[in-house]
């Protein structure tokens, strides 16, 4: 019974790490996706209009524009672009921190794209007038004055457009040293009269990007809505849009964000956290794929005649850097901003694993180090659980030449086998089940850690020693070409046959640990527990080097951990190495 718990446990171990592999690795090897060209609108229907705000909508988008447009530079630094003066947005925009590969002549990651591209991506703020206003409003086809020619931090720039009729729009941009901008949308009032407008501001993105799938990643339209972190799918948005008239997602509610995520970028509008207004996920499907999150204000806004009203929000365009996000939501009061990083249903465990190995990566400068380190923290955490159960499989081990015994004694008497078994058990004070208690503590780590290591931006092409230039990528060396020795890549032809140095080195690993734990007394679970370490490193191959540079090291913690536990033991109870 002792030996069919084991293998229980250890089956259901390995399922749960080969429906693991099943969903994820597959995609771990995929190079980054190119993004197909999608064909510029020129119609879109009417928005619709916003809750408590009877006629007031955000315009429909743009139709496709010159690439000839007068623009303001942006250059700050983490990032630097353009805005575009013909409709007032911010569509040009690339991260000067951030490669698309690890080569130091690879292109800076572009985040917004212009309508004249293959891939618009923009940010447009704009006002709309209350039902039955006959009001002059700027639109996409107004350009807009600049105050100045350069958009830098401290060095803010006012947009500026004078309607004829006694309104003049003005939006101040202004940037920080990171990703956040501040807009400033003003009107002043020289008519006379007071002038009721409601502002709105929008994200766009006109095509949709190529998304792996994978199950513990999401992209897409992301925000914090009423206190609730809402989730929804290039897929779903387009389902519920098509059967809601664009709308996919709405909400009213005050303060929160929301935007669109990558798994390494965000743009986000965040609104003043005080003034209530209304949040769409939308997707429009004239002419491609659009998708878009806007809000407007369900409340007017008033200018006075002879006066001027002004709003402040904000606008996020970057990376998914946890520091920084965390420091906009404690500075500014965006409630879970930080969660914008995809910490997942276990982010209980996944956001303090980040924590502590980017805070140990601080003080030593590699984060596969810092990795190992929080291993060896991990590890003295659970050692009494990990000391109880290596005791106990110690013992195990003794007993078995009486184990073997005691079966080949009573096989014809299943029923006393059984119970002398467990009354050998009692009088030893073995637990024949603790023996699976240290792999069934390290899954939910595993998981965690896989999580942090594969969503995480600071764990992006992260390097450690060696040969391993990017920890959240597989190790790139082959076993089956002499780890680069031979010309060819044999993975090309048979996906399967790619296993680098650390998974090998990780088999061995888990081959001295199985030494250490007493053998199945039936000789086929012997066999097919020997075969275990070698399934485990074909499975294990696909995953990010970070994940294998962990479980290595962990088992080799395990191995001289369960060493010195089987001396003492054995030190302890001479005679039942004598039975």
């Amino acid at each position: 019974m002792d030996q069919r718990r084991l293998f229980l446990a250890i089956a259901v171990s390995l399922a749960i790490l080969l429906g693991f592999q099943m969903l994820i690795a597959p995609h771990l090897r995929k190079p980054l996706p190119q993004r197909i060209a999608q064909t510029t609108q020129t119609t879109e229907p009417t928005a619709t209009p916003a809750q408590g705000a009877p006629g007031a909508v955000v315009p429909p988008a743009p139709a496709a524009e010159p690439s000839n447009v007068p623009r303001v530079k942006i250059d700050a630094p983490r990032v630097q672009g353009s805005l575009n003066l013909l409709g007032a947005k911010l569509d040009d925009l690339v991260l000067k921190d951030y490669r698309e590969t690890i080569s130091p002549d690879s292109p800076l990651v572009r985040l917004l794209e212009p309508r004249s591209q293959n891939h618009p991506y923009y940010i447009q703020y704009g006002w709309t007038g209350g039902p039955g206003a006959n009001i002059k409003l700027p639109g996409d086809t107004t350009v807009w004055a600049a105050s100045s020619g350069m958009l830098a931090p401290g060095r803010p720039v006012t947009l500026s457009w004078d309607n004829g009729a006694g309104l003049t729009f003005q939006i101040v941009l202004s940037i920080d040293d990171n990703y956040m901008f501040t807009v400033d949308q003003t009107v002043k009032n020289a008519t006379g009269q007071p002038v009721k407008l409601f502002p709105w501001s929008r994200i766009r993105r006109d095509y949709k990007p190529e998304v792996a799938g994978y199950y513990v990643l999401f992209e897409g339209l992301l925000g914090e809505v009423g206190g609730t972190l809402q989730e929804t799918s290039y897929d779903k948005t387009k389902s519920e849009g098509e059967k809601n008239h664009d709308i996919a997602y709405d909400s009213t509610t005050n303060g929160g964000w929301a935007g669109i995520t990558d798994k390494y970028w965000l743009t986000s509008l965040v609104p003043d956290q005080l003034v209530p207004s209304k949040v769409n996920f939308r997707y429009i499907g004239d002419h491609g794929n659009h998708y878009q999150v806007d809000y407007i204000s369900t409340d007017p806004l008033t200018a006075p005649a002879n006066g001027d009203v002004t709003t402040v929000s904000h606008v996020f365009a970057g990376a998914k850097v946890f520091s920084i996000l965390h420091d906009y939501e404690v500075g500014l009061h965006i409630p879970r901003f930080d969660y914008a990083v995809d910490w997942g249903w276990f982010w209980f465990l996944t956001r303090p694993i980040f924590i502590a190995i980017d805070w140990l990566n601080s003080l030593i400068g590699n984060f596969g180090v810092a990795i190992m380190v929080f291993t060896v923290f991990v590890k003295a955490l659970f050692f009494p659980l990990a000391n109880y159960s290596y005791r106990s499989m110690s013992k195990m081990k003794l007993l078995a030449p009486k184990m073997t015994a005691l079966r080949e004694r009573l096989k014809d008497d299943p029923q006393k086998m059984q119970q002398e078994m467990m009354g050998l058990y009692r009088a030893e004070k073995v637990n024949p089940a603790s023996g699976c208690l240290p792999m069934v503590v390290q899954i939910p780590v595993f998981f965690s850690l896989y999580k942090v290591i594969f969503v995480t931006i600071e764990m992006r092409q992260a390097p450690f020693f060696g040969w391993i230039h990017d920890l959240s990528q597989i190790d790139p060396t082959n076993v089956f070409n002499l780890f680069g020795l031979l010309p060819f890549n044999p993975a090309a032809y048979v996906p399967l046959l790619h296993i680098g140095a650390w998974p090998l080195i990780m088999g061995c690993t888990m081959f001295a640990q199985q030494k250490m734990n007493p053998p199945p007394p039936d000789p086929m679970q012997a066999r097919l527990f020997q075969f275990m370490p070698i399934i485990f490193t074909f499975m294990m191959a696909k995953f990010p080097a970070g994940l294998i540079i962990y479980w290595s090291w962990n088992n080799t913690l395990s191995v001289a951990q369960q060493w010195l536990i089987q001396r003492r033991t054995r030190l302890a109870k001479p005679s039942l190495a004598r039975t």
